[in-house]
């Protein structure tokens, strides 16, 4: 067995005061102080590791020694949603932002899309997916129009009722509207995400875990390329392959939970393979950045810290950890429902270096390069610049 790189994306968990945060309407939001405000907020593992020796973290005292390195990241990229941020941690900056709609879809292109999907599409505005099952579900049981929205992200969402339109329709449907999408780079969204639901009435609908986004392949070549290309393995856990639309993945764990995306950690540590494993917790932003709930967030990262001192028992000396996140999705704001404009923490984890506090990094691209960088690969397609021999020294 060689070198082993795991990467844990805490999707949202972002930690304050990015620079230009009130370019995107962000000043002042900062989902870490969020959770550190709950009772449900107990994270001694993470606390360990130095995440509150971050620069910029003021509201709760740091440790004496920890145990990782520790840096917080910028982000260069010019968008704040899972795409961008991860297409970033893999050494990609997005120059310019993904197309968004804050008015809904063109009427030519909803045309467009019905005729390609042989469906008719409602709703078609900036809308909370739970409310839009709400107003738009029993319709869409009567008549079989698809339920279709944004927000304000990059993303195309097309919901419909398992009874009606199974799953794999459903995804079937989306691909359709993904190609369509990709027609004009005015409308190739970041993600086309196929959203199922189930229940009777307006009152009990609920999206189910069968989600599935299909993602804008990446312009230029990232981390998981390059350790592919030199024969290594690159693994997918969660969401990962559809970020990337597969892009440089040798093998993809599909994932439903954060428990599903923990346990297929904790069993890659136990198996012989060589390069990167990428590991994306997504209901940290799904299930509680974008409903707001800062119990539930701070209960669901409570229960990875946890989880993360069972992976860091099994991890070997030439075996590297790295938690970082894509984003942020402040529980506490309530102007919107939408990610918010934060730089995140970085944390790497090895038995074999000592902890070092290695400041700011100006892009998260940085991760990728230093990914690289330990498994020998090299990073010269990448944006960002390594920091291994700051950890190494």
């Amino acid at each position: 067995m060689g070198k082993r790189v795991f990467i844990i994306v805490c999707d949202s968990m972002g930690i304050g005061k990015a620079p230009d945060a009130a370019v995107f309407g962000d000043e002042g939001t900062d989902t870490l102080k969020a959770l550190n405000s709950s009772a449900e907020f107990n994270v001694p593992v993470l606390e360990s590791l130095g995440l509150f020796n971050i620069e910029g973290i003021d509201y709760r005292e740091g440790i004496n020694h920890p145990l990782a390195s520790y840096a917080r990241a910028e982000e260069k990229s010019m968008g704040k949603d899972s795409t961008i941020g991860h297409w970033e941690i893999a050494g990609l900056i997005s120059d310019e932002p993904l197309p968004t709609f804050p008015h809904g879809f063109p009427n030519p292109l909803i045309k467009k899309l019905e005729k390609a999907v042989g469906r008719k599409l409602v709703c078609n505005i900036p809308y909370s997916g739970t409310d839009a099952i709400r107003d738009y579900g029993e319709h869409h049981l009567m008549t079989g129009d698809l339920i279709a929205y944004t927000s304000a992200d990059s993303v195309f969402q097309l919901a419909a009722h398992e009874s009606l339109v199974p799953p794999e329709e459903l995804y079937r449907l989306c691909r359709i509207c993904r190609a369509v999408l990709d027609e004009d780079p005015s409308t190739a969204v970041g993600r086309v995400i196929a959203r199922p639901f189930v229940g009777r009435t307006s009152d009990e609908f609920i999206r189910t875990a069968n989600r599935h986004d299909f993602s804008l392949s990446p312009p230029g070549k990232t981390m998981l390329d390059l350790i592919s290309e030199a024969g290594l393995d690159t693994i997918s856990v969660g969401k990962i392959w559809d970020l990337f639309a597969g892009s440089g993945i040798k093998e993809a764990i599909s994932t439903k939970s954060n428990d599903d995306g923990m346990r297929a950690a904790l069993e890659l540590a136990d198996r012989n393979f060589s390069g990167l494993a990428f590991i994306n917790l997504v209901e940290f932003d799904t299930v509680y950045g974008h409903r707001r709930n800062t119990d539930g967030y701070a209960a669901a990262v409570s229960a990875f810290d946890v989880q993360l001192k069972e992976l860091t028992a099994k991890l070997g000396d030439d075996d590297l950890l790295i938690i970082t996140a894509d984003h942020g999705c402040d529980p506490s704001y309530l102007l919107t429902t939408d990610h918010t404009r934060e730089c995140v923490p970085v944390l790497v984890y090895s038995k074999k270096y000592a902890s070092k506090d290695l400041g700011r990094l100006r892009s998260f691209a940085d991760i990728g390069c230093t990914v690289c960088d330990y498994l020998e690969v090299s990073c010269d397609e990448l944006k960002g610049a390594s920091f291994l021999d700051r950890i190494t020294e």
